[in-house]
């Protein structure tokens, strides 16, 4: 194998990595914006984690959070606005991502 392919493969594995961790990212903050919604809904213990695995699931409707922001702030009613669930969600996204680095 010749330097230039061991760097092509370098360069896909870290994009493979980077993708995957962006994804576990993103699904992660999902999962803390449930739990944060349960809350206001006052939903507790398995109640807001079946919630939350919803929220998830959510997010496979299509591509962005919109799907996301739209199923929360629904579920929400008058205790929130698509606004403040997408402020919430931006907040989230970089504890999500230092969950996991404390995981790895």
């Amino acid at each position: 194998m010749t330097t230039f392919d061991e760097r092509a493969n370098a360069f896909e594995n870290k994009f493979a990595h980077d993708s995957e961790m962006q994804f576990r990212a993103e699904a992660r903050a999902n999962k803390l914006l449930g739990l944060w919604a349960a809350g206001l809904m006052g939903k507790s213990g398995d109640e807001a984690a079946a919630y939350a695995l919803e929220v998830i699931k959510a997010d496979f409707e299509e591509a962005g959070n919109e799907d996301v922001v739209r199923k929360v702030a629904g579920d929400l009613g008058a205790l929130s606005d698509p606004a403040a669930v997408r402020a919430k969600l931006a907040e989230l996204l970089p504890m999500a991502k230092a969950q996991l680095m404390t995981e790895l």
